[in-house]
């Protein structure tokens, strides 16, 4: 059985924020940021990884309708080939908490940093299990990403990625050296500059 984490740590107007899509080797990254309403609980709040899809679809719909203000954002493939990933990150939460209608006292950031924001903000290592408003950020990100990734495996078929959602698995990485690299790939990660490069090199031994 799944406890979720204990409501009675939820803070008037601090806001969580998380992300999700750091490692993958497609796809943005998507971060949240969410005020929660301690008079509206929501059961069965956890870190999103520990939740089945299932579960995450049904709080994904309960959060956005109970919270007192959420934003979900995102840094673009050709942001985080600008920027490198961590300072993309950093840019999409930024986005999520600006993105907020009601202005949070404070920001509690998932990891070990945080973003450069107008509020006061303090990270909180692995708070996506420890702080509600953290782990409710971090399922609005895992399902908006992971939705994507689904519409993606029509798009670009033969990688494989609905399911392993971007990462590099055994089936995306044969995939990748086979088919080669599609626009939403991140040509600043080793395996997918090296595969580009690889067809590159094919490419150019044909002219």
């Amino acid at each position: 059985m799944q406890i979720g984490l204990d409501f009675n740590l939820v803070e008037d107007l601090v806001a969580g924020v998380d992300e999700v899509g750091r490692g993958p080797l497609c796809g943005a990254v998507v971060t949240a940021a969410v005020i929660l309403d301690p008079a509206r609980p929501i059961l069965g709040l956890n870190d999103s990884k520990k939740l089945t899809e299932a579960r995450r679809e049904a709080l994904f719909d309960e959060i956005c309708e109970k919270a007192l203000s959420f934003c979900i954002a995102r840094a673009e493939v050709e942001e985080i080939d600008r920027l490198n990933i961590l300072h993309a990150t950093m840019l999409a939460m930024q986005r999520a908490v600006e993105g907020l209608h009601i202005t949070p006292k404070l920001a509690l950031i998932d990891g070990n940093r945080c973003p450069k924001l107008a509020v006061p903000a303090s990270p909180v290592v692995k708070g996506d299990s420890q702080v509600p408003a953290i782990a409710a950020a971090s399922i609005l990100a895992k399902v908006t990403r992971d939705r994507e990734m689904s519409a993606f495996e029509l798009i670009y078929p033969g990688y494989g990625i609905g399911g392993h959602k971007g990462y590099p698995t055994p089936v995306h990485l044969e995939a990748l050296a086979r088919l080669g690299p599609t626009p939403i790939h991140r040509r600043s990660f080793a395996p997918v500059r090296a595969a580009w490069d690889a067809r590159e090199g094919v490419t150019a031994s044909l002219i």
